[in-house]
C-alpha cells in the first residue's frame, strides 16, 4: 500500500555539531562573501540528499551506531569546511545606506543534526510516477532563503528512518557554496565517515581529504572584500518565493541514449564538437517548448548553470569554496526553434558555452559592483523557458556511509518552479543521465505523450 498521502515525518532528536577542534587559526576569522554569493540571498538553500537501503540482519543497535558515526565524522568534516558551521552576520548605515553581510565562522551553535522517522519504504518513494510531496519534508529549511543564515544554520544534516531505507538529506546555505563545492563536501564527509569505520579513532582525518577546500574569496582586481550594499532594509532586496502548482518527475536516460543523441546532434550540425549534455539540454528545450504549444513569436531560453573555475585565467581551483556559478543562455522564439532540428538548437547551446570566458566574468563582476543585482526566481527565470541546473559530474553515488551505494538521489521543495530541470548522473553510471523535472501538470503530461522525448527516456534500473 502506498502511505505517502497519509504518512509524516517525526523528528526524534536534534543538536548542533561543531568543528572537532580549530584547524588553523584562519578558522576564527570572519569570512567576507563576493559578488557571487551575495547575489544568492533571496534564492532557496540547496537541498540535495541521498536513499540508502538498510543492510540485512542489522544489528539492534543499528541507528544508534549510524548517528554516532554520522555525528562524529561530521564533526570531523567540519573542521575543514568550517564556515558550514557559521552564522550571518551584518554591518549596516543609514546614511549613506549601505549593507554589507560576511561570516561568522565562530559565534555560533555549529551545524544542525536532526534525526527523524517515516513509516514509509523505499517503495513508497521511488514507485510513483511523480515525486511523492513528502520527500520535501526530509529536510531542514523547507521555504527559506540563504539570508536567513543570519539565525538559522548554514548547514543541516536530517537523517530520516524509514522502515527499510535511510535517508541523508543536506541543506546548505546557496551563499556560501555552490553545487561544486556542495558536492565537495558530501564527498570529503563520506571519506572521512568510511576510514573512521574502516580504521577507528586512528586514522589522520588531514590524510583523507587529499584535494582541501579553499576558502579565500576570489574578488575582481581592485575590489573592496567588504561589498556594501546600497540598501537599507533586507526587505529591498529580499523576496520570498512560493511555487504553483506542479509536477515533478525523474526521467532516466541511458549511456547508450545519451550517445544516440550527441551523434544526432552533430551529425545534423556536420560537427564533432557539440557534448552530451548540450544535445541532451537542446532535446529537453525543443520538446519542452512543443509541449507548452507557445505560439510562433513567442521568445524562449534555455539556461544552463556553469562552473567558472575552469573558465577564469589564471582558473581557480576545483578546491574554491563558495559561488563560482553562472548561467549562460541560449535563446529564440518557439516557432523557430520546433521548425529546426536537434543539432540547430544543440548547436546554439555549444556557441553559448564556449563563448562564455574569463572576459564574460570580469564583465558580470563590473556590471554588477555598479548596480547589485539580487537573484529573485520572479525576475531572473523568464515564463515559457527552462533552467538546467546541478550536473551529471558531481560525484553523488560514491558516498557511502556503511549502508553501500545509495539507490537515488533525491531534492527537497527549493528552487524548483515551470522548467527548472535538475540533472544527476544515473545510477549505474558510465555516462548514464537522469533529469528531474519541475513543469506545470498541464505540460508534464503534454511531454509524457512527446514522441521525440520518450523515445530517448530509457528505462531504470
Amino acid at each position: 500500500m502506498n502511505n505517502t498521502c497519509s504518512a509524516s515525518v517525526q523528528i526524534v532528536s536534534e543538536c548542533f555539531v561543531k568543528p572537532h577542534h580549530h584547524q588553523t587559526q584562519d578558522s576564527t576569522q570572519v569570512l567576507n562573501l563576493t559578488p557571487w554569493d551575495l547575489a544568492m540571498l533571496s534564492v532557496h538553500y540547496i537541498q540535495k540528499g541521498l536513499l540508502f537501503k538498510k543492510p540485512q540482519n542489522q544489528p539492534q543497535d543499528f541507528t544508534k551506531n549510524l548517528l554516532h558515526h554520522l555525528k562524529h565524522s561530521l564533526s570531523l568534516t567540519l573542521v575543514h569546511f568550517y564556515p558550514l558551521a557559521g552564522r550571518f552576520i551584518t554591518h549596516q548605515t543609514q546614511d549613506p545606506p549601505s549593507y554589507s553581510i560576511s561570516v561568522d565562522c565562530v559565534n555560533s551553535p555549529g551545524a544542525r543534526f536532526i534525526h527523524a522517522t517515516a513509516d514509509l519504504t523505499i517503495s513508497d518513494i521511488l514507485s510513483p510516477v511523480d515525486t511523492p510531496p513528502i520527500v520535501q519534508a526530509f529536510f531542514d529549511h523547507d521555504r527559506a532563503v540563504n539570508h536567513d543564515g543570519h539565525h538559522m544554520s548554514l548547514l543541516t544534516i536530517q537523517v530520516t528512518e524509514l522502515i527499510d531505507a535511510v535517508f541523508i538529506g543536506c541543506s546548505m546555505n546557496h551563499s556560501l557554496a555552490d553545487g561544486t563545492s556542495y558536492w565537495k563536501f558530501f564527498n570529503s564527509w563520506s571519506d572521512i565517515f568510511q576510514s573512521q569505520l574502516k580504521e577507528g579513532k586512528d586514522f589522520d582525518v588531514a590524510n583523507i581529504i587529499s584535494h582541501k577546500p579553499i576558502h579565500k574569496r576570489w574578488f575582481p582586481q581592485g575590489c573592496d572584500p567588504i561589498i556594501n550594499l546600497p540598501f537599507k532594509h533586507p526587505d529591498e532586496f529580499i523576496c520570498r518565493f512560493e511555487a504553483p502548482k506542479l509536477r515533478e518527475r525523474i526521467f532516466h536516460f541511458s549511456a547508450e541514449s545519451i550517445a544516440k543523441l550527441k551523434a544526432k546532434a552533430n551529425k545534423e550540425s556536420n560537427t564533432n564538437k557539440i557534448s552530451s549534455f548540450q544535445s541532451l539540454s537542446a532535446l529537453v528545450w525543443r520538446c519542452l517548448t512543443r509541449a507548452r504549444s507557445l505560439p510562433h513569436d513567442r521568445k524562449t531560453s534555455c539556461k544552463l548553470a556553469m562552473n567558472n573555475r575552469s573558465r577564469m585565467e589564471p582558473p581557480l581551483p576545483e578546491e574554491y569554496f563558495g559561488n563560482s556559478l553562472h548561467a549562460v543562455s541560449a535563446s529564440t522564439t518557439a516557432g523557430e526553434l520546433l521548425e529546426h532540428d536537434l543539432g540547430w538548437a544543440a548547436w546554439k547551446f555549444h556557441l553559448a558555452v564556449v563563448n562564455h570566458n574569463n572576459g564574460e566574468v570580469l564583465e558580470y563582476h563590473k556590471k554588477w559592483l555598479k548596480s547589485p543585482v539580487i537573484y529573485q526566481h520572479a525576475r531572473f527565470f523568464e515564463p515559457d523557458s527552462v533552467m538546467m541546473g546541478s550536473s551529471p559530474r558531481f560525484n553523488m553515488y560514491g558516498n557511502e556511509f556503511g549502508m553501500g551505494k545509495a539507490v537515488a538521489v533525491l531534492s527537497g521543495y527549493a528552487n524548483k518552479f515551470d522548467g527548472k530541470v535538475t540533472s544527476y548522473p544515473g545510477r549505474e553510471g558510465g555516462g548514464s543521465i537522469d533529469l528531474e523535472m519541475c513543469l506545470f501538470p498541464e505540460s508534464m503530461c503534454a511531454l509524457e505523450s512527446d514522441l521525440e522525448f520518450m523515445n530517448a527516456v530509457s528505462a531504470s534500473n
